[in-house]
């Protein structure tokens, strides 16, 4: 067990807690009302017209998207804060895992590719965080733009890294729900854009309630690396160091991984159980490489 477990489950508890926090500051001070025969996205202000009846503020009825309930202060400051802090950890868990996934076995593309795709999901959660959605609509939307679909990534590219270095069981069973959980990201995401490009109220309301499922979704997804955390030790962050500055190679076939080549290896335990993991292959090219 190492500190860094905290890490995964801190992300998921800070993000998903604090926008919960954010969406009722935007309540409690009616930063967002949705009135009715009116559009969506109309804020509760004291001289703003009210023709008919309005609307009780975010019912249940009435979810406002994300970016909505973080776009005046003083919830914009707390949605800020979480934004950048949340990108920080992402970043830190993606650097954590790539160097995990190097130590179970050779660099390859998807593993890089994951990296990758994390840190630019970090990056649009920057400027979702402090550009807000009602001043700063264009630098929101592609803060947006760029971290849905990232995140998305992301979590694809993880579960296929899940079922290549896992060894038990319960290995293979959280590859199982971390692919329940990224099909859920990929629907909610898809229909969110789907509906949000509507006017009608009621699709509006269903692209927020989907941005939500997909947010907590990706948040949850990020939680479950407590998993492997656990074993990460100050060698598995010197692996993922050495591996950036030497030659690729490719994640090997399950069954082929316990085979070495020469040179010494290191023996992985999974997080599942004790059994040994996979081990580093060591062929003549990589050590003339070094």
């Amino acid at each position: 067990m190492t500190a860094w477990i905290v890490l995964p489950v801190s992300l998921s508890a800070f993000s998903i807690t604090g926008i919960w926090i954010v969406y009722a500051m935007a309540v409690v001070n009616h930063h967002v009302c949705p009135v009715e025969n009116w559009s969506y996205n109309v804020t509760c202000t004291e001289d703003l017209p009210r023709p008919g009846f309005p609307k009780t503020c975010c019912t249940i009825q009435d979810i406002p998207l994300i970016s909505k309930c973080g776009s005046y202060p003083p919830e914009s400051c707390l949605f800020s804060l979480i934004g950048n802090v949340g990108a920080f950890m992402v970043v830190m868990v993606c650097l954590l895992r790539y160097a995990q996934v190097i130590e179970h076995s050779h660099r390859c593309w998807v593993n890089t590719s994951a990296l990758v795709s994390g840190c630019t999901n970090a990056i649009g959660l920057v400027m979702v965080g402090n550009f807000q959605v009602d001043h700063a609509k264009s630098l929101h939307y592609v803060g947006a733009g760029v971290t849905f679909p990232a995140g998305l990534l992301f979590v694809c590219l993880q579960c296929v890294l899940t079922y290549r270095v896992a060894v038990t069981a319960l290995d293979y069973w959280m590859a199982h729900f971390r692919v329940a959980l990224a099909l859920g990201a990929m629907v909610s995401l898809v229909l969110s854009g789907i509906f949000f490009i509507h006017e009608s109220f009621i699709l509006q309301h269903a692209a927020a309630i989907c941005e939500w499922v997909f947010t907590v979704d990706i948040l949850v997804f990020y939680g479950t690396f407590t998993y492997e955390f656990g074993t990460v030790t100050s060698e598995t962050i010197m692996a993922g160091l050495q591996q950036s500055h030497h030659g690729s190679g490719v994640i090997l076939d399950p069954r082929a991984r316990g085979s070495t080549l020469g040179g010494a290896t290191k023996g992985l335990k999974s997080p599942g159980g004790s059994s040994t993991s996979t081990h580093l292959n060591c062929t003549p090219e990589s050590i003339a490489m070094l």
